[in-house]
């Protein structure tokens, strides 16, 4: 996965939202489509936990997107329309400042000295690009997954910029089955020796946590009906079989196992345990007391919350919630069920559901 092209550097300090600062630290995103006026046409998206600025292909970088359909000339966010600026979260490891970056002042990566991270110090990388480039408004801010979470603390935390908001697959508050998943991969990580509380290297990084991690990610993410129809009982031939007595059967384990390997090693896994953690820690009643009351600092035209029947990690009562409770302040509120099969992941897969979703929002 390619770096993004562009970054800003906070002009000063970042004080944190839990405590601690970062001096001057790097934000990094892609743009597609050409601005008009202060903004009136920006639309700006915040990504789940893993994916970098990279959402689709451009000159620049020609490599797909991981919202390759969606974002381009004629596409539901039409770059002849819009002007779309995808940011990667502070504490990523993809340009952006975060745990595996080095610190100016020591020399060293900043590992643990890295400030406990909260989604709304992610928000606020993202208004540091919004000011650095000139934008006095935002069209639509969009966030998916752990980006809609972003998505909400940056529009309560700067009503001023107004516009719209699309929140998929998400919430105001993680549920306890989330936050006990969340915490059990970052356990496998710690619990695994190359760890070395933090301070192993970047060529013996703890690959056993992270493939756990990641397998036991990839059970949420997708759903129990894709793997019936996709799987089923399926075995894998006998000159696949594993070195070890106990697993390596079924098709559905090599499927786990090809995603944990392909995970490993893409992303530092100091900045998905800190990412990982400002997830859970994120709640939007932090802002005034109740949900209710951080959605009445909201000042949005129009939202637009869509969800996933068979999404385990952010079911889909959540996205009722999240829909119900944004009516009481703003007054365009849509809710949209989608009966896609591929569960949490499928803002990612199934594009002939999203698409004709949100052009609608945009028509």
């Amino acid at each position: 996965m390619q770096i993004p092209s562009k970054t800003i550097q906070f002009s000063g300090e970042l004080t944190m939202h839990r405590g601690g600062t970062l001096v001057a630290p790097t934000i990094a995103f892609e743009t597609w489509g050409t601005l008009q006026g202060k903004g009136d046409n920006a639309i700006i998206i915040f990504t789940g936990l893993s994916p970098s600025a990279h959402a689709a292909s451009s000159p620049k970088n020609p490599s797909a997107g991981w919202w390759e359909d969606m974002i381009g000339s004629g596409l539901p966010l039409d770059t002849d329309r819009f002007f779309v600026i995808c940011i990667n979260s502070l504490g990523s490891c993809f340009g952006s400042t975060g745990p595996a970056s080095v610190n100016a002042d020591t020399g060293e990566p900043y590992r643990l000295t890295f400030p406990t991270l909260s989604l709304e110090d992610v928000a606020e990388g993202g208004f540091e690009v919004v000011r650095q480039l000139g934008l006095e408004r935002i069209h639509t801010t969009i966030g998916c997954s752990m980006g809609g979470m972003t998505a909400l603390a940056f529009c309560v935390r700067h009503p001023e910029l107004g516009g719209r908001m699309i929140s998929i697959s998400s919430a105001a508050r993680a549920l306890p089955f989330s936050i006990a998943i969340r915490s059990l991969q970052r356990e496998m990580i710690v619990k695994d020796p190359m760890w070395a509380n933090g301070n192993y290297t970047t060529d013996a990084p703890p690959v056993t946590g992270q493939r756990l991690a990641r397998k036991l990610g990839m059970m949420t993410y997708r759903s129990p009906r894709e793997w019936e129809q996709r799987f089923g009982r399926e075995r894998i031939s006998l000159e696949m079989h594993s070195d070890e007595m106990f697993f390596g059967d079924f098709a559905v384990e090599s499927y786990l196992e090809n995603h944990a390997n392909r995970f490993t090693g893409q992303f530092d896994a100091n900045c998905y345990l800190y990412l990982s953690r400002a997830s859970d820690l994120f709640d939007l009643a932090e802002h005034g007391g109740s949900v209710a009351a951080g959605i009445s600092r909201l000042s949005l035209e129009r939202a637009m919350v869509i969800g996933v029947t068979t999404d385990l990690l952010f079911p889909i009562r959540q996205q009722r919630e999240l829909a119900e409770g944004l009516r009481a302040a703003v007054a365009d509120v849509e809710f949209v069920e989608l009966d896609c099969i591929k569960g949490h992941d499928s803002f990612l897969v199934e594009m002939d559901a999203f698409r004709p979703v949100i052009s609608r929002f945009f028509a």
